[in-house]
C-alpha cells in the first residue's frame, strides 16, 4: 500500500480525516510522482486525484519559506478546495499555502506568498503576481496543472504557457484531468519529460450509478422537475443548467413553488459562492441549482441525485455532472430532462461514452407556470402606459 511509503506525519493527518486506504488513481500515481517522474493522471470526478498529487508534494516539501510547489487550477472554488486539502494533509509537515485568485485584494495574497512554500492559484491572477514580481518561481521544483482539460476549455492555455516558461527547466510537472484534449497533449509534449500516463477507471459502474432520462416538451421541463423533487426520496440534489440565466430562472421559480433551493454560477460574488457551498454541505438546504462552474472542482458531499435540466454541447460535461453522485461506494441517481433541442447533444454523449441511460415513460404531473423574468416597476409602468395610449388613440 502506497501510504506505507510516506512520512508518518502525513499518514497521521490522513487518518485524522478517516483516509486509510488509497484510491485507484492514488495507488497508480503516488509511487511515480515520488520517484520524480512527470505524470499525466486521468481519472473521473470524485476519484481522489487531489490527494494523488498533494500527498507526494507534501512528502518532498522542505520547511524553508520559499515557493517550492505550484498548483494551477481553473476556478477560485477549486483553488480554495485544493488549498484546504493541502492544509489538512500537511498539518504536521509545515505546509504554508498561499491561495491566489482574482476578485480579491492583491496585498493579502502578497503577504501569504511571502510566508508560503506552496502556491495554489488560477492562471490570470498567477500571471498578475509574476508580472508584478510579487511571485518568484526560481526555487520551484514541482508544478501541478489540475483540471487541465477544463483550463484549456476556458481559454487559459496561453496563460499556462507563459507561467510554465517562467519555471526552472528541471521542475517536475504533474498534469491531472478527467480527459485529455489535443491542446493538453501539446502541453504534455512541449513541457513534460518522459512523462508517464496513469489512468483510473473512468466511468461510474452501473450498479452504483443509475442513469435515466425523460423525453418532454421544453415547456414541460419545469413542471416535471417539480414533480420529481416532490415525489422522489431525494436527500441532496444538484440541478445542472447550461446557462447562467437558466440557473437563475429555475431557482426563482422553485422558490415560487415553496421549494427551498439556492443557486451557484460563475457571475456570483466569490464570497456568496463559498457561502452557498458551505451551507449546502452543512445541510441548510438540500437543492442546489448550478451552472457548469459547480460540475468540477468544488467540494460538495453526499449527493444522492443529479438532475440535468438541460445538456451542455460538450459531451464531457455530462460525465462531470453525473460524477457528482455515487461517490465513495454510495449509490446515486442521475436524471436528464430531454427536449428536442437536447437530442443532438445526448446522441453525442451516448456515441462517445459507453453509458447505460434508461428511458423512463413520462408520467402524469401538474402543469405549472414558469415565470421567464421579473418585470421591474419601470417595465410595468411602460406596459400600462402603452395600453393607455392605444386606448386613448382608439377613441
Amino acid at each position: 500500500m502506497v501510504f506505507k511509503t510516506i512520512k508518518k506525519e502525513i499518514v497521521t493527518a490522513l487518518n485524522e480525516h478517516e483516509i486509510h486506504v488509497p484510491t485507484g488513481i492514488q495507488n497508480k500515481a503516488i509511487p511515480r510522482i515520488l520517484a520524480g517522474k512527470d505524470v499525466v493522471g486521468i481519472s473521473k470526478t470524485g476519484s481522489g486525484k487531489t490527494a494523488a498529487f498533494v500527498i507526494p508534494m507534501l512528502e518532498h516539501l522542505r520547511s524553508d519559506r520559499v515557493i517550492q510547489k505550484l498548483v494551477i487550477c481553473p476556478t477560485r472554488e477549486l483553488a480554495v478546495q485544493i488549498a484546504t486539502e493541502i492544509k489538512k494533509f500537511g498539518k504536521y509537515v509545515q505546509a504554508h499555502v498561499a491561495t491566489v485568485y482574482g476578485g480579491m485584494s492583491m496585498q493579502p495574497q502578497i503577504e501569504e506568498i511571502r510566508r508560503g512554500n506552496i502556491v495554489v492559484g488560477t492562471p490570470g491572477r498567477l500571471l498578475d503576481h509574476l508580472q508584478r514580481r510579487t511571485l518568484n518561481l526560481s526555487n520551484l521544483n514541482c508544478v501541478v496543472l489540475d483540471e487541465a482539460d477544463k483550463m484549456v476549455d476556458m481559454g487559459f492555455i496561453n496563460d499556462i504557457r507563459m507561467i510554465l516558461n517562467q519555471t526552472p527547466n528541471n521542475r517536475q510537472i504533474l498534469l491531472f484531468g478527467a480527459t485529455i484534449s489535443d491542446e493538453v497533449l501539446w502541453l504534455q509534449n512541449k513541457y513534460m519529460k518522459n512523462s508517464e500516463v496513469v489512468k483510473d477507471e473512468m466511468y461510474l459502474k452501473e450498479e452504483v450509478l443509475e442513469q435515466y432520462y425523460y423525453d418532454v416538451e421544453y415547456n414541460e421541463k419545469f413542471s416535471l422537475l417539480v414533480h420529481l423533487l416532490n415525489s422522489q426520496p431525494i436527500e441532496k440534489v444538484i440541478i445542472f443548467c447550461s446557462a447562467r440565466s437558466t440557473v437563475e430562472l429555475v431557482a426563482k421559480n422553485l422558490k415560487k413553488q415553496n421549494i427551498e433551493a439556492d443557486m451557484i454560477h460563475g457571475k456570483l460574488p466569490q464570497s456568496r459562492r463559498l457561502r452557498v457551498i458551505e451551507n449546502f454541505n452543512k445541510g441548510s438546504f438540500n437543492i442546489l441549482v448550478a451552472s457548469a462552474v459547480a460540475a468540477r472542482g468544488i467540494d460538495v458531499k453526499n449527493i444522492s441525485h443529479v438532475i440535468n435540466y438541460d445538456l451542455s454541447k460538450d459531451p464531457q460535461e455530462y460525465v462531470h455532472r453525473v460524477g457528482r453522485t455515487a461517490r465513495a461506494g454510495e449509490k446515486g441517481k442521475a436524471i436528464t430532462l430531454l427536449c428536442s433541442r437536447d437530442h443532438d447533444a445526448f446522441r453525442e454523449i451516448l456515441g462517445k461514452y459507453q453509458l447505460k441511460v434508461v428511458n423512463l415513460p413520462k408520467m402524469q404531473f401538474e402543469k405549472l407556470a414558469f415565470f421567464a423574468r421579473e418585470r421591474s416597476q419601470h417595465q410595468n409602468f411602460r406596459r400600462g402606459f402603452g395600453r393607455f395610449e392605444r386606448t386613448r388613440r382608439g377613441r
